[in-house]
């Protein structure tokens, strides 16, 4: 539940609140407007006389909050949550586009991405260490080999770095290499993995799972946070539907359904939805209008030998092209 405290209800008095509540064996989350204190409630709310609290002279309202997931609900949290990684903000004023290959391949291979892609404008070098390909005989990844490039290619570019990690042995390495960790769509409901990434206090990007409704994912989401890191983004990359033409069906009502769900950033992924570099462009421009925090983008200096995904990777140019047509659709949401 969240209780609405009244209009420049003073300090004394909100912490009288939070102490008769915590006394009770609840925790609170504090959400400060300009005008308005929301004390959120997580724990069991029948040890508490709400009838008293609601009759405090400071406090406005009780209201509860019916869905299962509280931490990641905009009712719980109402101003939009923005975060540092590295030096790159994420959240409502920003647009940060995220780019950089599939796979780490090379030293040579990812330092030459990452200096293309800071040059066309991204702020957020991703690269995979750790793949979870569907077919065991496909590339797993250089593992810590790989995330040692991606720190050095970090601190060469100053760009930040994102690696998804698949077990808490992954979780344990990247730590030490890269500043913001990817929860992939198959480890989506991994909760054990996703307690472990919210130990960590290091942003979290969680994608949505391939057949994951946006209850299930924002109840993800709770995980991280509920383990005490509350800088989690959403990414919407395409949900599995009996559609053949594209890899999967990039669910662009999701971003809209997140903001009025949740106080979370939302990134859209157009390479993974599609799976073809052609259609990135187009629902780039899509994800933007509709609301996105940021966009993930693969970027390879040579798609057609890519040891992942190569067929929805954009070359050098490409990305290029594509940065210069989207600047505009940026600057129109009132992004920077």
């Amino acid at each position: 539940m969240i209780i609405v405290m009244k209009p420049n209800a003073s300090e004394d008095a909100i912490k009288h609140v939070v102490t008769e509540v915590e006394a009770k064996g609840l925790k609170t989350h504090l959400s400060e407007g300009e005008e308005v204190t929301i004390i959120g409630v997580v724990g069991d709310k029948s040890k508490l006389d709400t009838t008293a609290i609601e009759a405090a002279p400071a406090v406005e309202k009780i209201v509860p909050i019916t869905e299962s997931y509280k931490l990641s609900n905009r009712k719980f949290h109402p101003q939009p949550t923005s975060f540092k990684v590295k030096d790159t903000v994420i959240g409502p004023d920003t647009m940060t586009i995220m780019a950089g290959p599939c796979a780490v391949e090379s030293e040579e291979q990812l330092m030459c991405i990452a200096q293309a892609v800071k040059k066309a404008g991204a702020t957020i070098l991703r690269g995979g260490a750790y793949k979870p390909r569907t077919s065991p005989y496909s590339f797993q990844g250089l593992e810590e080999e790989g995330l040692r490039y991606m720190k050095t290619a970090s601190e060469e570019t100053g760009l930040a770095t994102i690696c998804e990690v698949t077990s808490a042995h992954a979780v344990e390495s990247a730590v030490k290499y890269v500043n913001m960790l990817q929860v992939g769509a198959r480890n989506m409901q991994n909760f054990e993995l996703l307690k472990e990434v919210g130990k960590t206090g290091l942003p979290v990007l969680l994608k949505r799972g391939l057949a994951a409704t946006i209850d299930e994912w924002l109840n993800a989401a709770e995980y991280i946070i509920s383990s005490g890191n509350p800088n989690v983004a959403l990414c919407e990359r395409g949900i599995r539907t009996f559609e053949t033409a594209t890899r999967n069906t990039l669910d662009l009502s999701a971003v809209c359904v997140l903001k009025e769900k949740s106080h979370l950033p939302v990134i859209v992924d157009p390479s993974h939805a599609t799976g073809v570099r052609s259609f990135v462009e187009p629902l780039a421009k899509a994800g933007i209008a509709c609301g996105a925090d940021g966009l993930m983008i693969e970027v390879h200096n040579d798609p057609a030998h890519a040891l992942s995904d190569g067929p929805q990777s954009l070359n050098f140019e490409q990305f290029d092209s594509v940065m210069d047509n989207i600047r505009p659709y940026i600057s129109l949401a009132g992004r920077k």
